[in-house]
């Protein structure tokens, strides 16, 4: 019987990984109060012009922003799971079947948790 065998990532590796994570996160972090600072909903200087053409443009922005933080957000918790994973030992090891993902695949997403396999599988169920 062929014992599945886990390589597991050594420090010297994952150590930039780590680096270019957090200092991604950071990016995004700001970006995320950026996209807030200039959503006409939440800063309040709604314009005054009760036109049909400037509330479609502030529902148009509205919406663009709110998408793009939506983004923002899940690219921020996918790099906290993604440094969760590199302190519990379990970076590149698929979070569904327990195999390695591929390291081209995570040269490309850095973050994914799943082998191809498993992704696809899981796309197909969402949709």
């Amino acid at each position: 019987m062929e014992e599945n065998k886990k390589i597991k990532f050594p420090i010297s590796v994952l150590r930039p990984l780590i680096s270019y994570l957090k200092g991604e996160k950071k990016r995004l972090i700001e970006t995320k109060k950026e996209l807030k600072r200039v959503d006409p909903f939440i800063v309040g200087n709604r314009d005054d012009d009760n036109s049909v053409d400037s509330d479609v443009a502030e529902n148009v922005e509205h919406d663009r922003t709110f998408a793009m933080r939506s983004q923002v957000s899940r690219s921020i918790i996918a790099i906290r799971k993604t440094l969760t994973r590199i302190k519990l030992g379990k970076y590149g090891i698929c979070a569904n079947c327990g195999k390695m993902i591929d390291t081209d695949r995570l040269a490309v997403n850095p973050t994914a948790e799943y082998c191809v396999s498993c992704e696809t599988k899981k796309e197909k169920k969402l949709g």
